[in-house]
């Protein structure tokens, strides 16, 4: 049957005008004949050749009107068909799979393909993967393409309506869909971006880590031109990188350089610590510098105070190193050389006078070391406790898991005639002691996330670190008083250096003077590490309050198992690159296993050639590295690799969800990425 074809809308309305005034004239026409006859007949005269005409002419016109639309809207789909296809904007059509069904010019000259291509997009841009195809409405990624840059956009459109309206294919509960995408060429926006990246601001500032101990040891009359090489060393280093340089006191310097030069210095990696050392006319030692570099942030004021804290991290562990901080992470660079002692005790009586106003303030005292304690991180504890005993204020020491290497230590304190029953408490009772008017002294750490209770933290309003770990990015902040010294040996040193300018009240009786004595010797291996001259007078300190050599030996005996597991670990050792030990060391049947992983990490360094040694110990289904060296390795910058951290000589690290093998190939793998960095 011959399909009509009907109009509508307002197109329909206007057609069906005249006649729909004709019909109005028709009801006037009857009026008229009620007031005359004759001039009514003339308009019906006149409505019959009216509506006969107009019928005609609709008749005869309507199939060439229809003609007519039907011609523009072919014509203007052709325009917007040729349109699209001459856009200058990359257009793609593709099935739900990703295979191209149609390209408009722009797109083929992007691809350099003809016409017709009906391959999988992914055959020209590997990077849009199926997965990325797995999209709910619309995505948009970044895609690099023969040096261009583009961001994609890839948009949903459904077949279903289609289907529904199409008076040609019946839809059965099909439910597919296109894929229609857009490539944005943002090319010369970000070369832009970037060229406007690299001429940010960097603000940094440069120490002299040991300018008095390196004047000290040449000539007098010398010392000015050392000073004169040093600056002129400086100067001329920044000015190559289009820097600005200014000394604002003897031993620091303001630097200010676009982050184009910064990459440069990153890319050398920060020579410049290296080629001040050669710096030389008959001093003994060498001066060393410290660096910290500030940028990307907001406002120059902020990258003033990113740089602030970038060379107070620096000096904080040790010198000798550079840092970078941005609003996203901090990097290192150098640290390769050890601490330079301090041969003064001006800074040690400054915070022993600091401490003693501290506690005085309060009338409760809560002590906390790090987590699974050892000798230092107790003994230094105990310490702390003698002065707040001494200025009366009750104290207790945070302990919860009471590991085999600090029970010796613990059974001095159960004398109850001497010592209250809550002396030693654990992290759950601390905190029922915790609020404004208890201090609370951080011992042997300064990483919050690794205290017996880092809850405590939070809870006390005043807080006291007192450490010798090398700081890292991750610090206690807004501590009351900070006290961190990288070059000291423990932390029973730097207790027993504070003890003694407290004042003549402080007693510490030959038990506490035992705790920190052992301290002293688990941390410098029998006085064979990190040993300076303040660590000798400390221990003759304890030596005069009471130490005992002979009971400290006994004390620090090891059980027969753990004698033959450290054995055992030293039997089994790897030696990866002829340079470094690597071993497992066994945890069953052993109370402490993490304190023989570290005993044996000692040891492997006897062996001749062994430059640093990594001994891993799965402990509470978890992974804890023990790393070891004597000077031509900076272990520390090794672990804080696997998030962990500790001395240039002594570290660790602890990794979760982690077999020993699979921790061997990590360390493995970071060993050799560092040093093709050149990083060790």
């Amino acid at each position: 049957m011959k399909q009509r074809v009907k109009l509508k809308g307002r197109l329909k309305a206007y057609l069906q005008t005249a006649i729909i005034l004709g019909i109005v004239l028709a009801g006037v026409n009857v009026g008229i004949y009620f007031l005359d006859i004759r001039s009514g007949a003339i308009v019906s005269a006149f409505l019959v050749v009216y509506f006969t005409a107009m019928l005609i002419l609709l008749y005869h016109n309507k199939p060439i009107i229809m003609n007519e639309f039907i011609s523009f809207a072919t014509q203007y789909g052709q325009i917007q068909r040729r349109l699209l296809r001459d856009l200058e904007l990359p257009h793609v059509l593709m099935d739900d799979e990703g295979k191209i069904i149609w390209t408009n010019i722009a797109f083929e000259n992007v691809v350099h393909k003809e016409k017709g291509y009906r391959k999988s997009i992914t055959t020209l841009f590997p990077a849009i993967t199926k997965e990325k195809l797995q999209f709910e409405q619309q995505t948009e990624f970044e895609l690099s393409f023969e040096e261009h840059e583009y961001t994609v956009k890839l948009k949903k459109i459904s077949v279903q309506e289609v289907l529904d309206n199409s008076d040609i294919i019946q839809n059965d509960g099909f439910e597919g869909y296109l894929i229609a995408g857009y490539l944005f060429d943002e090319t010369a926006l970000k070369l832009a971006l970037k060229e406007n990246d690299s001429q940010s601001l960097v603000i940094g500032y440069i120490y002299l880590d040991n300018y008095d101990e390196a004047l000290a040891s040449v000539e007098e009359v010398r010392r000015s031109l050392l000073i004169a090489l040093i600056d002129r060393k400086i100067n001329k280093y920044i000015s190559s990188l289009d820097g600005i340089v200014r000394k604002v006191e003897k031993d620091k310097y303001f630097v200010i350089m676009r982050k184009q030069s910064l990459l440069a210095l990153k890319e050398s990696r920060f020579d410049l610590l290296e080629d001040v050392k050669t710096v030389n006319i008959g001093n003994e030692m060498a001066i060393t510098i410290s660096i910290g570099m500030g940028l990307d942030a907001p406002t120059y004021a902020q990258n003033c105070e990113f740089a602030r804290n970038a060379i107070d991290l620096a000096l904080g562990r040790g010198g000798d190193q550079a840092v970078v901080k941005t609003p996203q992470s901090i990097v290192y660079y150098g640290g390769k050389s050890q601490q330079v002692e301090k041969n003064t005790r001006v800074k040690a009586r400054v915070k022993a006078h600091a401490l003693q106003e501290i506690i005085t303030s309060k009338d409760r005292v809560l002590i906390m070391g790090h987590r699974l304690g050892d000798m230092d991180c107790f003994g230094a504890s105990v310490g702390v406790a003698c002065i707040a005993r001494a200025l009366e204020r009750k104290v207790h020491i945070v302990v919860n898991d009471m590991t085999t290497s600090i029970k010796p230590l613990v059974e001095l304190f159960n004398d109850r005639n001497v010592y209250d029953d809550d002396f030693i408490i654990n992290g759950s009772q601390a905190l029922e002691f915790a609020g404004n008017n208890t201090v609370l002294v951080v011992v042997d750490v300064n990483r919050p996330s690794i205290t017996e209770c880092p809850e405590l933290i939070k809870e006390c309003k005043t807080v006291v670190v007192l450490d010798h770990h090398r700081q890292s990015s991750e610090v206690i902040e807004n501590a009351t008083l900070s006290y961190v010294e990288p070059y000291a040996s423990s932390a029973c040193e730097m207790v027993a250096e504070i003890l003694q300018y407290v004042g003549e009240e402080v007693k510490v009786k030959s038990n506490e003077a035992d705790c920190l004595y052992s301290g002293i010797i688990i941390d410098t291996n029998n006085f064979t590490t990190k040993t300076g001259v303040r660590t000798f007078e400390a221990a003759a300190f304890l030596r005069r309050c009471g130490a005992d050599v002979t009971r400290v030996r006994k004390m620090l005996r090891d059980d027969a198992k753990e004698y033959k597991a450290k054995a055992e670990t030293v039997g089994n050792a790897e030696i990866y690159k002829n340079a470094y030990a690597i071993s497992i060391c066994p945890a069953e049947g052993l109370a402490s296993p993490t304190v023989v992983g570290a005993q044996a990490a000692n040891e492997l360094l006897n062996i001749s050639g062994i430059k640093a040694s990594f001994v891993i110990t799965n402990y509470q289904n978890q992974i804890y590295i023990s790393a070891r060296s004597i000077d031509e390795v900076n272990v520390q910058i090794i672990m804080e690799r696997l998030g962990g951290g500790g001395h240039m000589n002594i570290a660790g690290a602890q990794l979760e969800n982690m077999t020993s093998a699979e921790a061997i190939d990590v360390i493995k793998d970071t060993i050799n990425t560092m040093l093709q960095e050149g990083a060790i």
